[in-house]
């Protein structure tokens, strides 16, 4: 898998489209389940819940806003533990065509 390379800067993140210009032909991001989800917000339960729970905290975590807040606060040691944790989770769980097409969305 083609994954960018620990402590490098991805050049796609210097070449990609600022807040004002147009993204025509790349595939937009969702989150939809954060929107529709009325499921418990507990862990530990039973696998069906742990998953539905996970996927809304990765899905409130990655937003915007409390990015812009959050991501400034991190250390260095800390952004790369992070980093190198869901690079890591990529790499084990999903095909190379898959981080093109469902994670980047270049494909």
């Amino acid at each position: 898998m083609e994954l960018i390379p620990e402590g490098a800067v991805s050049d796609q993140l210097e070449h990609a489209p600022g807040a004002g210009e147009q993204i025509s032909d790349m595939k937009q991001d969702t989150h939809r389940f954060i929107h529709n989800y009325k499921g418990l917000g507990a862990f530990g339960m039973d696998r069906k819940t742990d998953e539905q729970t996970v996927m809304f905290y990765l899905q409130k975590f990655c937003e915007d806003t409390f990015m812009e807040t959050f991501i400034p606060r991190l250390s260095d040691a800390e952004l790369e533990e992070i980093y190198l944790f869901i690079n890591d989770r990529l790499k084990r769980h999903i095909t190379e065509d898959e981080y093109h097409e469902l994670f980047l969305k270049d494909r």
